[in-house]
């Protein structure tokens, strides 16, 4: 660390992550300057020493048993640290609750020679560092899935060129599934024959860009997101060129072409979910009425 870093941040300075802020919210990357990162530890039959701290964190556990936000234990002895010294660790967290799924993160620890400010660096994660994929979107993208994790992995450490790229494809492959699948919708909630039959002169394009040309009606207002159809907002993600943006100007539109994908497999997985209630439901209360009705009819013809 630099003194003019060190004289640009104290402890009690906003930009000074805390450490278990680091390891929970932090993709990897550095240096980044942290709080509460070292402490006193106290063992028996052991002098005492400074090690770098094991908190808690509340991450999310894809187990079966889980599959939410659950707090992680690190079972690991705190590693000494003395000032001055550099330290590369790796830290083993377990889910508390089911006890069988684990993160490991592999990290650099470097304690300055005066106070107590620490500078770490983390080499990764595993699994990968970053919030997960629902399940319906990798159903969604289907044989490009592969690629899909690919953009989030760029997206994740800030690749935006990356990112966009693998997305864009992802997209650019995938895009007459997105119309079959928007075509289930359209069945399932009898839209207006008008936008069946877009739909599927749309499919029939080559490109994407000529098939939003034959989306005049729309879609369904139930796959809508914001009002919005996310066709469209793909369409004009992916129609800027590459060469007209910086790094960042691609992460931020790689960023929201992931959004839209997300948000758009969760409506159509909710609407045909509902949809497939809907009818149950339906199908369920008129063989109660049915079966009443008939009933009611045998009873009659017992009093005769």
């Amino acid at each position: 660390m630099t003194e003019k870093t060190k004289k640009a941040k104290t402890a009690n300075d906003s930009s000074v992550m805390s450490w278990e802020d680091f390891l929970q919210d932090h993709p990897p990357g550095g240096p980044v300057e942290v709080s509460k990162c070292v402490q006193l530890c106290l063992e028996m039959n052991s002098p005492p020493y400074t090690g770098v701290s094991t908190p808690q964190l509340n991450i999310h556990c894809p187990g079966p048993k889980c599959n939410r936000k659950m707090f992680f234990t690190c079972a690991d002895r705190p590693v000494g640290i003395k000032p001055g010294e550099t330290k590369e660790i790796f830290l083993k967290y377990t889910c508390r609750n089911c006890w069988q799924y684990s993160k490991i993160f592999a990290v650099s620890v470097r304690r300055s020679k005066e106070g107590e400010g620490v500078e770490v660096y983390k080499f990764g994660e595993y699994p990968p560092f970053g919030p997960p994929v629902p399940s319906r979107v990798l159903r969604l993208v289907q044989s490009d899935h592969a690629l899909f994790m690919k953009g989030r992995q760029c997206e994740n450490q800030g690749l935006g060129i990356g990112a966009f790229t693998y997305y864009r494809r992802v997209v650019e492959g995938q895009w007459t599934r997105l119309i079959d699948e928007i075509l289930k919708v359209v069945e399932a909630v009898n839209a207006p024959k008008e936008i069946f039959d877009s739909l599927n002169a749309a499919k029939g394009q080559q490109q994407l860009s000529k098939a939003i040309k034959e989306i005049q009606p729309g879609i369904p207002a139930v796959l809508l997101i914001n009002g919005h159809n996310p066709l469209f907002l793909l369409h004009s993600a992916l129609s800027q060129g590459l060469h007209n943006f910086s790094d960042e100007d691609c992460l931020d539109l790689a960023k929201k072409i992931r959004i839209v994908l997300v948000e758009f497999a969760e409506k159509l997985d909710h609407a045909l979910k509902d949809e497939k209630e809907l009818k149950d439901a339906i199908n369920r209360l008129s063989q109660v009425h049915a079966e009443k009705k008939k009933k009611q009819g045998d009873e009659t013809e017992a009093d005769q």
